[in-house]
């Protein structure tokens, strides 16, 4: 599942000075060990010894609470790589269409939040070997599971997510998008909107063990990603070539040991999304 969101949502007037500090270019040498913590690589971040995390709520893949501002499944991966390289983290809290230009404008090292390996963004930004499997999941109490079957309702989704276009296609003016998925979800509940389409695995985190019904989307030509399951991502500043060997290195390590397997698990997603295969880009 895709993503971008409009304008980042600074917490606190401490993160605030933070990011201005940032985008005015503070920082940008190698990170140092600290202590006796010695770095398994060496690349330049934002700010020394820190690395930046652009981050939005989508549970369970991503969130904004936790002691480092971060929660959910790309968090913990992240603190992997972090905790291998000596950097301490500060997250940059924003909505889905503000962090990819977070990443592109230097204000953040990478984002997290189940993004999508996609042609287009890799065109902007540099994207990470595959951290797990996501698929395009239906929200509904009827038990949807086709896209003919959305046809006539009042259908919701999230602004960037990667069926957007073709969904608008497909339903026109019955399509509804949102900002975050907590948005369509309280329009969901409240009945405003008949049906969502969202991730597989945060509309099971949100509305698993419910009379809510949450099916993976059947193949459909019209919509790509009905048709296969989409790899996730870190999205990484282009220029930063350095930092995508080592966070591609230590991902493959995470593999090899089982470690995704078992984050995936204690954040109640299925270990077989740990099988991405080979690495691929959806058009």
């Amino acid at each position: 599942m895709s993503r971008s969101r409009l304008g980042v949502a600074i917490i606190g007037a401490g993160a605030a000075l933070l990011l201005l500090a940032t985008a005015c270019g503070g920082g940008g040498g190698a990170p140092q060990a600290a202590g006796n913590c010695t770095p398994k690589h060496q690349f330049s971040t934002i700010e020394q010894g820190t690395l930046t995390v652009a981050v939005h709520d989508l549970p369970p893949y991503s969130g904004t609470t936790g002691p480092d501002g971060l929660s959910g499944v790309d968090a913990d991966i992240v603190r992997e790589i972090a905790k291998r390289e000596c950097l301490t983290i500060t997250a940059q809290a924003g909505n889905t269409p503000s962090l990819i230009p977070s990443v592109q404008q230097g204000r953040a090292d990478l984002a997290i939040g189940d993004w999508y390996r996609t042609e287009p963004r890799s065109k902007v930004v540099n994207l990470s070997d595959p951290l797990y499997l996501d698929e395009m999941g239906i929200i509904s109490a009827a038990g949807v599971s086709t896209v003919a079957e959305l046809e006539g309702k009042q259908v919701g989704t999230v602004d960037g997510y990667l069926w957007v276009k073709e969904l608008q296609q497909v339903l026109g003016n019955n399509l509804r998008l949102y900002p975050s998925s907590v948005d369509m979800n309280q329009d969901l509940k409240a009945g405003r909107i008949e049906v969502g389409v969202d991730s597989y695995g945060s509309a099971l985190h949100t509305f698993g063990g419910t009379a809510t019904k949450i099916q993976v989307a059947k193949p459909d030509d019209r919509v790509a990603a009905s048709k296969e399951a989409a790899q996730s991502t870190f999205p990484m500043a282009k220029d930063n070539q350095d930092m995508l060997k080592a966070v591609n290195e230590t991902i493959a390590e995470l593999h090899t040991d089982g470690t995704i397997t078992k984050i995936l698990e204690a954040n109640g997603l299925p270990a077989s999304a740990e099988k991405t295969g080979a690495p691929r880009l959806i058009p």
